[in-house]
């Protein structure tokens, strides 16, 4: 089929490169013209996805509408907070029907909505969206590493779709209807990545890096329950599984930022030294909105939103989760 690719940066060129590598003709959708430009003249990404060189069936392009045109599935790896901008841009192209994969791990910033919801408001009427959520580091899928994920949706027929359009002999996905606890797994484990990378660049040792990891899962768990999400999509791929790559692997954005912040840098000084997005950084602040509205408790969520808004150092921040009241280890 033909399949179009909005959001060139690592996440969204290795999906591409993915689909083209298993048979599908696909369009690679950015708006920077240089960028676009450079990658049909070289082959590759050179800003986000450096030397995966593109499968002959992978072109990159400039025009929406062009991109669009004839697909039948649309894949989503556009930014948290460029999403609903970006869909009402191209939404006009798009025809009804389409398939649509939202690979974006995050929450809008203000409104605190889901991704797969923006892109129901805004795509056109009878677009079925699946959730594409699980441990997965875009250069690992590029250069065909074994891979797992999770396709969530309550569309069946979209479902089948999703997980025979994307499987490969090295890229497997598992099928659930749970897209709140997928949704929420992907984007809470960026704000314990955070906290994560804190422990290490404060040099506080691997004890205590599996307990923040441990009672991390906790706190994405109660959220997600309290919102509708199932224990059981927590304890699995978009769960537990891309909370441990995202708070261990040394490609984590989330975890490296963490770890800055624990060595003392400001904050906008590391973010202005990476093109790449860090989806935590926002999501702590809506986490903690959507917490505070089901009154669930969320420690490690409020001392990082702390830490990341400048009001607490981030060795502070780690005595105030060691120092809470002691009490029954559940949920």
């Amino acid at each position: 089929m033909k399949v179009v690719v909005i959001g060139a940066g690592s996440w969204g060129t290795a999906l591409g490169v993915h689909l083209a590598r298993v048979g599908h003709d696909v369009a690679l959708y950015a708006r920077d013209a240089a960028l676009v430009d450079r990658m049909r003249t070289q082959r590759e990404n050179d800003a986000y996805l450096p030397g995966v060189r593109f499968p002959e069936a992978l072109q990159p392009i400039g025009d929406a509408a062009t991109a669009i045109a004839g697909s039948a599935l649309l894949l989503w790896a556009v930014p948290s907070h460029g999403t609903r901008d970006m869909a009402r841009l191209v939404a006009p192209h798009v025809a009804g029907g389409t398939v649509v994969v939202s690979a974006t791990k995050g929450l809008e910033r203000g409104t605190w909505t889901r991704m797969s919801r923006v892109l129901s408001e805004e795509m056109p009427v009878g677009c079925p969206v699946v959730v594409l959520s699980g441990p997965s580091f875009a250069h690992e899928v590029a250069r065909e590493l074994p891979t797992a994920v999770v396709a969530a949706t309550s569309d069946a027929g979209a479902s089948a779709s999703v997980l025979a359009a994307f499987r490969g002999k090295r890229f497997r996905l598992y099928a659930t209807d749970d897209v709140v606890g997928v949704e929420l797994g992907g984007a809470y484990k960026n704000v314990i990545a955070i906290a994560a990378g804190v422990v290490e660049g404060l040099g506080l040792g691997h004890n205590a890096l599996a307990g923040l990891v441990t009672r991390g899962l906790a706190e994405m768990t109660r959220l997600a329950l309290a919102l509708g999400g199932r224990q059981e999509t927590l304890a699995g791929l978009s769960g537990l599984g891309d909370l441990v790559l995202t708070c261990t692997g040394a490609a984590s954005r989330n975890h490296h930022l963490g770890e800055q912040l624990g060595q003392g840098r400001p904050l906008a000084e590391i973010l202005a030294s990476t093109r790449m997005v860090a989806e935590g950084v926002n999501t702590a602040e809506a986490v903690l909105a959507l917490g505070l509205a089901a009154g669930v408790e969320l420690p490690i969520a409020v001392q990082m939103a702390d830490v990341l808004a400048g009001r607490t150092h981030p060795l502070a921040a780690t005595e105030a989760l060691m120092l809470r009241p002691q009490k029954h280890e559940r949920l």
